[in-house]
């Protein structure tokens, strides 16, 4: 593997640090008055989530991480693991257990493609797409003359997730979410 200098990290760049692979959050130069200069970087620990940070001397290296982000479509669950396959023509398939889909969970949908983070091959990570639509599974009734200034109410959609959603919006709609914040954008169209 390759070796990475403090002055050439960038936010986003994956290295090995105590044996695990990380994701470079921050990266800030630091000149002291005295001293020799140094840089502090905020990292996230790819396998744990948890983040940190740690100051390294200007100039010190790091080990780049055999990480990939690859594009992969969702295929389905076995009650333990989630499979996902490679949208790139190899058609490989990989199996992310609990942890590696995380959050996640509440906006898998067949057929969706997702973005799965690979660490010597299998699933570290695996992230939604920022808008994604599903159905309403179960919600109160709407009402004839709600509007979309007069409230929310909540709604459960197919894979589980509750969402705040308009007065009108009734059971069997496809609605499009927002996976990042998990609100409602809008109806879906052209289904």
């Amino acid at each position: 593997m390759a070796n990475i200098s403090t002055s050439d990290m960038r936010s986003g760049a994956k290295v090995m640090v105590d044996g695990d692979p990380c994701s470079i959050i921050d990266n800030e130069h630091v000149k002291p008055g005295k001293g020799q200069a140094f840089n502090r970087i905020k990292l996230r620990n790819l396998r744990s989530g948890r983040v940190w940070e740690r100051t390294f001397k200007s100039g010190d290296t790091l080990e780049s991480a055999d990480v990939m982000d690859t594009d992969m479509e969702y295929l389905y669950t076995d009650g333990e693991f989630w499979h996902f396959m490679a949208v790139d023509g190899s058609f490989e398939q990989h199996a992310a257990d609990e942890t590696a889909v995380g959050d996640t969970i509440k906006w898998l949908k067949e057929q969706e493609k997702y973005v799965v983070t690979l660490y010597n091959g299998a699933p570290l990570a695996v992230a939604a797409p920022n808008f994604i639509e599903l159905e309403v599974k179960e919600t109160d009734p709407g009402v004839k003359g709600d509007t979309a200034n007069g409230g929310s109410k909540p709604a459960f959609l197919v894979t589980g997730a509750m969402v705040r959603v308009p007065l009108f919006i009734n059971i069997g709609e496809v609605l499009r979410v927002d996976t990042r914040t998990g609100e409602y954008v809008s109806r879906a169209t052209g289904k």
